[in-house]
């Protein structure tokens, strides 16, 4: 577990403590969500982390680590079978706290504690990656276009395009135009 915080324990020693924290993550795993203060919360959540982290690994180890903090077998078995494959992607934070306001008898401020299932999506790259790959990109296409022509002759179409804009342009004569069908017919074949 993660190193105790100093000052007064959650409801009494560190091994209440421990007890209590297993317990509430047992009930996490078991029901996905549940609500509590947001001090047990903020000191739930390494510890639910570090299971969860334990479940993806998912070697004999791991799971008899898992069972030495959660003593119940059939949490343990949904934490390895259920849990573990749906933020098998993620990288971390797998809980998510939710302020809901405060109690009424005592003004404790409450939390809802929930495991973030949902799947991940890969983050776009920045614009400075996309510039350092644009380089990488221009030249790998002469090589895409030396083994075009090693195979067959490929003119290049945005040149000739270029050419005939260029001959609009200027004003070319008529018998330039049938010069510029003909390449156009020779690259489409």
């Amino acid at each position: 577990m993660p190193t105790p915080t100093k000052g007064p324990r959650l409801g009494g020693g560190p091994a209440h403590e421990r007890h209590m924290l297993a317990n509430l993550a047992a009930a996490l795993f078991t029901h996905k969500s549940i609500k509590t203060t947001e001090m047990r919360a903020k000191r739930l959540r390494p510890v639910a982390e570090r299971l969860i982290t334990f479940a993806k690994k998912g070697d004999l180890h791991n799971r008899r680590r898992a069972l030495g903090i959660i003593g119940d077998k059939t949490v343990i078995h949904e934490l390895f079978t259920v849990i573990a494959p749906q933020v098998e992607l993620r990288e971390g934070g797998y809980t998510r706290i939710t302020k809901l306001g405060f109690r009424k008898g005592d003004n404790a401020s409450m939390v809802q504690m929930e495991l973030v299932l949902e799947p991940v999506t890969p983050k776009k790259k920045s614009s400075k990656a996309s510039a350092k790959t644009a380089p990488k990109a221009a030249a790998e296409e002469p090589a895409a276009e030396e083994t075009a022509a090693e195979g067959a002759p490929v003119a290049d179409e945005t040149a000739t395009e270029e050419v005939a804009t260029e001959d609009v342009a200027v004003g070319a004569s008529a018998d330039d135009a049938p010069a510029d069908d003909a390449a156009e017919t020779a690259e489409k074949k």
